[in-house]
């Protein structure tokens, strides 16, 4: 099962907040986090490749799965799971360089990319934006809590909620059907302290009902 908290560090928008990538990885496991994406989608120089070796340790010292964003290849290398978008490749082909124990991730936008998905050997299943994003430069269309509803039925996989959540609305997230919610954007408070804020997240997202 997925952790009910999904945290994405994204590199551009550490960056952006004047953050250090592995600090914040540190920061965001020693808050208790459980998964941690790294995803980067810019050029993969060997630096950019040596900050995820260096989070895939730090992951494995946590007991945290540690996720690649795009690149299967980087994923064999680093052991790691692999989350893919539907502009990169399919499911069944990443397969082929991740391997058959690989646990892998794959987004879905709307209905119709959901179904086709079920035809995939992903371990588990992204919808969004639920609500609007600034995370990403051309978003798909808003799904909306209803519809996140409505098309959890399409599937049994686990299913991650992406775009938009906030500790605000986390839990209706939930309650629609989520399994997981992922975030980015939230996880840079403006005191810098990303172990609190991963800890606002995990109390946010705490499942009273499985305790």
């Amino acid at each position: 099962m997925l952790p009910r908290f999904y945290p994405i560090l994204d590199t551009a928008v550490a960056a952006r907040h004047s953050v250090d990538l592995l600090l914040a990885a540190e920061q965001i496991l020693d808050g208790g986090a459980r998964i941690l994406q790294f995803r980067h989608k810019g050029f993969f120089s060997r630096e950019t490749l040596a900050a995820a070796q260096r989070m895939a340790a730090l992951c494995r010292a946590a007991n945290a799965q540690f996720v690649v964003n795009d690149r299967a290849d980087l994923a064999a290398l680093l052991g790691a799971a692999l989350h893919l978008g539907q502009d990169d490749l399919t499911p069944s082909a990443a397969r082929k360089i991740a391997g058959s124990a690989a646990i892998i991730g794959f987004s879905t936008h709307n209905e119709h990319q959901l179904r086709s998905a079920a035809s995939e050997p992903a371990n588990y299943l992204a919808l969004g934006p639920i609500f609007g994003t600034a995370s990403k430069q051309n978003p798909d269309p808003v799904v909306g809590l209803a519809e996140l509803r409505r098309l959890r039925s399409f599937t049994n996989r686990p299913l991650v909620a992406i775009g938009g959540i906030t500790r605000v609305n986390a839990r209706e997230v939930l309650a629609a059907g989520a399994d997981s919610v992922a975030v980015i954007g939230d996880l840079f408070p403006e005191d810098g302290n990303l172990r609190a804020r991963t800890q606002e997240w995990l109390s946010a997202t705490f499942d009273t009902q499985n305790v």
